[in-house]
């Protein structure tokens, strides 16, 4: 019964779902996995990138990226709906900057660029974004770590995984998180539960993490990646 439906993004099927969201969210599901972890003194996140050719230039492009000094992203789904949403959350903040002269928060800004994936479940001749979006960001009341999914929708954690073999990586998260980690404990952490669901070698060429702290969001360096993996 719901086929009848699954082509059409503004009709509700007979269940009360709309298909094409959870088209989005399979697409979601099959993507590399990222992992978002928020501590007392910062966040953490770290995702899988895959490559298709050893020929290609690893350098050109960055999963994980920071919209402000003070917010990183990172998402598991479709590259190009994420450089999309990504370019739209820039300039969201840099409108805020603007208009108020500060930076914008967190929440305010997890909140706009969820309100835009939102938009495009109820419009005619548009699909919903095929991303779930991590966003991590520091504020006057310490950390943020938020996720938003095709459906508009968006949720604050202290640690969830995103992407391929999700479901592992939670049950990981639940039995390894605790309310007194560091910072280098997440990252530690972070890397342990992408390990889960890796396939191959582990290296600084095909990991990327974004650490946020009281300074603001920095993406390490393959070099600082390469430290850690040696220690775990």
């Amino acid at each position: 019964m719901s086929e009848r439906y699954s082509f059409s993004l503004t009709t509700f099927s007979p269940s009360g779902k709309l298909v094409q969201i959870e088209y989005a969210l399979a697409a979601v599901a099959a993507g590399s996995p990222s992992i978002g972890i928020k501590v007392a003194n910062g966040a953490v996140l770290a995702t899988e990138k895959k490559y298709k050719s050893q020929l290609y230039d690893e350098n050109s492009t960055h999963k994980v990226a920071r919209i402000t000094d003070k917010i990183g992203m990172v998402y598991s789904g479709m590259g190009p709906d994420y450089r999309v949403l990504l370019r739209k959350a820039r300039k969201l903040a840099q409108e805020y900057q603007m208009k108020y002269q500060d930076s914008i928060p967190t929440s305010q800004l997890v909140e706009k660029v969820a309100s835009v994936m939102q938009e495009y479940t109820q419009s005619g001749g548009v699909r919903p974004f095929g991303v779930s979006l991590l966003m991590a960001g520091t504020g006057d009341e310490g950390p943020y770590l938020y996720q938003c999914d095709p459906s508009g929708a968006f949720f604050a954690w202290k640690a969830t995984a995103l992407g391929k073999n999700h479901v592992n990586g939670k049950t990981f998260l639940e039995k390894r998180y605790n309310e007194e980690m560091e910072l280098e404990d997440a990252i530690h952490t972070a890397i342990l539960t992408l390990k889960e669901s890796f396939d191959g070698q582990m290296t600084e060429d095909n990991i990327e993490i974004g650490v946020v702290n009281s300074s603001g969001f920095n993406r390490l360096s393959p070099s600082e990646v390469k430290d850690y993996l040696a220690t775990i």
